[in-house]
């Protein structure tokens, strides 16, 4: 396989990131003592987000259960009545994932793109066949679709629309030990008067932040990008285009919770791409097994720990590259245009 390793370290202050089911910012535990924690799902929606903003016409696909109007809509375009266009409109919604109660949307989430959904329109408007309007997709994705590609679809109800994606992420890690803490804070009542016998704070209450250098990976894999599957529909300088896009987003793009009250946005202090023309992936999280404790800051020292990591593992496995870049030593546009050069 070939494919493109991110080796990512990220230094961010007050925050809360990515949270739990009562509110607290994630964690694990790893190397025997607790770590802060961002989900791979998190980051990987803000990448995708970004990616989507910088070029709409390339990522326009949304993760959605609201389909069966926008389908209607189409079907009405190609000269159905409005009841034959709700009609066929819940019937393809119910072949793709079960209609929900109301019919307004379908039970579980459909990641779609505009092209896809014409092309559903079209071949529903041409036979009126549901099943066979849904067997129309998923054999080639249009040229809108790349977040498919990037990022996969699982259809439980149709497993011919599942496709696998090509890109592939871990949970960020903080590489040191790392405790919660709590933030007591109030707000003041601004029309409460100076003298009122209930003198204090308007509200109070506490929020829970950590903060933390974390290791993040990503991997992309280059074979399958480029196959019928996914973005074969693509020229070679498209597809780099994409691969520009997915590595500027993934490395600068932030998770959005709280950024008004604990804005906490930066850009890593290190990153490490590598090509390989065969292999597989290889995380280099374990150089962190042991956490990083020093007296003053963590992102030297757990470049190094990094650096000590991947070394290893060439001396003991013999993983070989086609191509290093680390950054800030390369900038990043140098960087982008050295990958790019290994999508074909």
């Amino acid at each position: 396989m070939r494919h493109l390793e991110l080796h990512i370290l990220q230094s961010v202050p007050v925050a809360c990131l990515n949270r739990d089911d009562f509110g607290s910012p994630k964690t694990a535990v790893f190397g025997n003592v607790p770590r802060a924690r961002v989900s791979s799902q998190c980051w990987k929606r803000a990448i995708r987000k970004m990616m989507a903003e910088e070029s709409p016409q390339r990522f326009a696909g949304h993760r959605t259960r609201l389909i069966i109007e926008p389908l209607r809509d189409r079907l009405t375009q190609r000269g159905l009545s409005q009841d034959e266009a709700q009609q066929g409109a819940e019937k393809m919604g119910e072949a793709l994932a079960k209609l929900d109660n109301p019919p307004t949307r379908i039970k579980t989430l459909f990641f779609s793109s505009p092209q896809e959904l014409d092309l559903l329109a079209d071949a529903y408007a041409e036979n009126k066949d549901a099943k066979k309007a849904v067997k129309a997709l998923g054999k080639v994705l249009p040229g809108d679709a790349a977040d498919i590609a990037l990022f996969g679809r699982m259809v439980a109800s149709d497993h011919t629309l599942t496709l696998e994606g090509a890109a592939m992420f871990g949970h960020a890690l903080s590489t040191h030990r790392v405790s919660n803490e709590i933030d007591f804070f109030s707000a003041v009542d601004d029309l409460k008067p100076e003298d009122a016998e209930d003198a204090g704070a308007g509200m109070t209450g506490t929020l829970e932040f950590n903060s933390a250098t974390f290791y993040r990976f990503a991997a992309l894999n280059l074979d399958m990008l480029e196959d019928k599957a996914h973005l074969g529909c693509l020229t070679t300088e498209e597809r780099q285009e994409v691969l520009s896009l997915f590595v500027r987003a993934t490395l600068t793009a932030m998770p959005a919770a709280r950024h008004n009250s604990m804005h906490a946005a930066t850009l890593p202090s290190f990153a490490l791409a590598i090509v390989r023309e065969k292999g597989h992936p290889v995380q280099l999280v374990n150089a962190f097994e042991e956490p990083v404790w020093t007296k003053g800051g963590i992102i030297a020292a757990s470049r190094q720990k990094l650096e000590e990591e991947y070394a290893r593992l060439q001396n003991t496995w013999g993983i070989t590259a086609a191509v290093e870049c680390r950054l800030p030593d390369m900038p990043l546009a140098k960087i982008l245009k050295v990958v790019a050069q290994h999508v074909r």
